[in-house]
């Protein structure tokens, strides 16, 4: 006999959902899911593969459960006088925020996010038993002081995710608007900055504000900027007080000893690593200005994509170009799409694909 979902015990606030993915092709150029599409630098995976060699000689034992040296190897990458107490880290910054709604949000609690933002918070928000409420932006995915705080007092969330730049808008969100945000709010606020890194250089980062903000948080992802999507490590930054919260959710041994040592070994090598972002922030600039001339409307980013608007068929310029070997996101905002900034070649190829559909009309 066949079975299907429906027929088992799902909770009922489950049924009818679908799982979240992007599309995933075998294509010549994939620039649909914000990877870094540079490989690691041979000399780094090279460092890499050592250190994780060393650390299979133990594999029969369990890790370091609370991961010390990678949180002191987190907080001399992120400086502000971080210290090891102030860490946490999961198997991809996915897990990390999964960690923060399993503490503070949950059954008859509510969480509050400016959409359009990142797919995966109400998805979040419903494995947790929270409710999902979408806050809105203006057309161009800006946020004003005076308009977030109202937002916040109106919903009165038991938890705020802010992500910044914005996925999937690139959108950067000033200091003032979180300070204002936290201010307002009685619950956890978290600061998603997974692409902080393709900001401008001399753009603050919500870490300057985590001194006597106890129910702040602030999130970052080695996936982009350190090209390690395959390996799953996100991390946080936090009060001391609140990472023992998280504690409290997590599985015991949560991160491998392999995945501990390859971290480590990322971060030892970060300027190396983080020479890639300077070129991927070049072809993101160069993607903006062409598809500005081929008559389309990218919306300013701090990412490492842009997001492209006066597309009249979404739906047929993706087929169109994913014909022609290039796979890119239709995030599902009407008249847009979201592409990658990937190596020069990848970039032209898209170029080049977009530019051979015609341009803008």
């Amino acid at each position: 006999m066949t079975v299907s979902l429906d027929d088992l015990p799902l909770r009922d606030d489950l049924r009818g959902l679908r799982p979240y993915g992007a599309p995933q092709a075998p294509l010549p150029v994939a620039l649909n899911v914000n990877e870094n599409t540079h490989p690691v630098p041979e000399k780094v995976a090279s460092d890499i593969l050592d250190d994780i060699a060393v650390a299979l000689r133990d594999v029969n034992r369990y890790p370091d459960r609370e991961f010390t040296e990678l949180r002191e190897a987190f907080a001399g990458y992120l400086g502000h006088d971080l210290v090891a107490a102030n860490i946490w880290a999961g198997n991809g910054s996915n897990e990390v925020l999964q960690h923060i709604l399993q503490a503070f949000a949950g059954p008859g609690r509510t969480v509050f996010g400016f959409a359009p933002t990142y797919s995966m918070y109400p998805l979040l928000a419903q494995g947790t038993g929270a409710t999902w409420v979408a806050g809105v932006r203006h057309p161009d995915y800006e946020l004003t002081v005076d308009e977030a705080v109202a937002q916040v007092l109106e919903h009165d969330p038991d938890v705020i995710l802010l992500c910044a730049p914005n996925n999937p808008t690139g959108t950067p969100l000033p200091l003032d608007v979180i300070e204002a945000v936290y201010e307002a709010a009685r619950g956890i606020v978290i600061v998603d900055e997974a692409y902080q890194e393709f900001a401008p250089k001399d753009s603050p980062t919500a870490l300057t504000l985590l001194e006597g903000r106890p129910r702040l948080a602030v999130s970052r992802t080695m996936s982009k900027a350190f090209a390690f999507a395959g390996a799953r490590v996100g991390y946080l930054a936090a009060d001391p007080a609140f990472i023992d919260a998280l504690r409290l959710v997590r599985l015991p041994y949560h991160l491998s000893a392999l995945t501990q040592a390859a971290a480590i070994a990322a971060l030892r090598n970060a300027p190396i690593m983080l020479a890639m972002v300077d070129e991927i922030v070049a072809q993101r600039d160069r993607i903006s200005a062409t598809l500005e001339a081929l008559g389309y409307e990218p919306h300013p980013s701090w990412s490492n994509f842009v997001l492209f608007g006066g597309v009249s068929d979404p739906a047929a310029t993706w087929r169109a170009l994913y014909d022609r070997g290039v796979l890119i996101r239709d995030v599902g905002i009407p008249h847009h799409l979201r592409v990658t900034a990937g190596t020069e070649a990848e970039t032209t190829a898209f170029l080049d694909a977009l530019a051979s559909i015609g341009s803008a009309s």
